[in-house]
Parts: structure tokens; C-alpha cells; sequence
């Protein structure tokens, strides 16, 4: 975890952006701190958005392709899964990360990903976005999905 090459965050006009935050419901803790980093990034930016709830990362794509439905600009996914002993974690994974992109590109709008795949609890804690955390993933999966949809919006300009 080095975050060395990251880009600059901030500094985002969205205002009249609908963004929905879509997020799982396990491993309270992490998933809570993601939510929040990526709320303050939509407050600072301006950006009109909702949360919505879903059981696992595993039906995060789903929830995602009802909020363009819908007519959101955005959507940020964010989701825990942490490895296990057996295969699990690997179908999840791919799964959600195929399934989020599969989204994405048939709306042709952006969904910022901050689904952590993690081999361990301590790993989440420490990219949650949490007093102690050295990194905020779930801002940077808001400031992503914005700074992509403002440029889908130019180039349909």
C-alpha cells in the first residue's frame, strides 16, 4: 500500500450530478467508513446523491444497473470481501468486478469501484477512510466516478 503516484483528489464541480452510492452490508465497520469518505467527496463536489443498501459485493452490479436505469450519472460501488479457505473469494471477486464493469460499459456511464478485496480484516481497516486508516478508498471511488462522468459528459457535449 503505497499510494505513491495517486492522483490529486478534490476540487470538483457537480453540482446537478445524481450520484447513487451503492454498498454492501458486510463487515459493518470497513463498509461504514467507505460510505462515509465517499459522502464527503459528493458534499464537496456538490453532487445530488442517495445510498442504497445491498446484501453482499455480489449484488452490487444489479443495484448499479437499476440506479442508471433510473437516471443516475454515477454510480459508486462499494463492497468488503475478504478471503477465505476456500474458493469464494475468487468467484465474488471476479464476479463483482465483472459484473460492475459489464454495467458501467453497457450505461456508458461510470461507476467509481471501491469493492476492497482484502486477505484480512486489518488490510480493510487500513484503506476504510477510518481515524487511523492510511487510506480513504471509498473517497477515492466517488472522486473517480465523478471526475469520469464529467468527462463522458464533455465528450457527449
Amino acid at each position: 500500500m503505497s499510494g505513491a503516484g495517486a492522483p490529486k483528489q478534490g476540487d470538483i464541480d457537480a453540482k446537478g450530478m445524481r450520484v447513487v452510492v451503492v454498498a454492501g452490508t458486510w463487515h459493518e465497520t470497513i463498509t461504514d467508513g467507505l460510505i462515509a469518505g465517499a459522502q464527503h467527496v459528493l458534499d464537496e463536489a456538490g453532487a445530488s446523491h442517495s445510498l442504497v443498501r445491498v446484501p453482499g459485493s455480489f449484488e452490487l452490479a444489479v443495484a448499479a444497473q437499476a440506479a442508471f436505469a433510473g437516471g443516475a450519472d454515477a454510480v459508486v460501488a462499494l463492497g468488503v470481501i475478504i478471503r477465505g479457505g476456500t474458493p469464494h473469494f475468487e468467484y465474488v471477486s471476479s464476479a463483482t468486478t465483472d459484473g460492475l464493469t459489464r454495467v458501467s460499459l453497457d450505461a456508458g456511464k461510470p461507476v467509481g469501484f471501491g469493492v476492497l478485496t482484502l486477505d484480512d480484516e486489518k488490510q480493510g481497516l487500513d484503506r476504510a477512510g477510518l481515524p487511523g486508516s492510511k487510506e480513504d478508498k471509498g473517497a477515492e471511488a466517488a472522486d473517480a466516478a465523478l471526475r469520469t462522468a464529467l468527462v463522458v459528459r464533455e465528450l457527449h457535449a
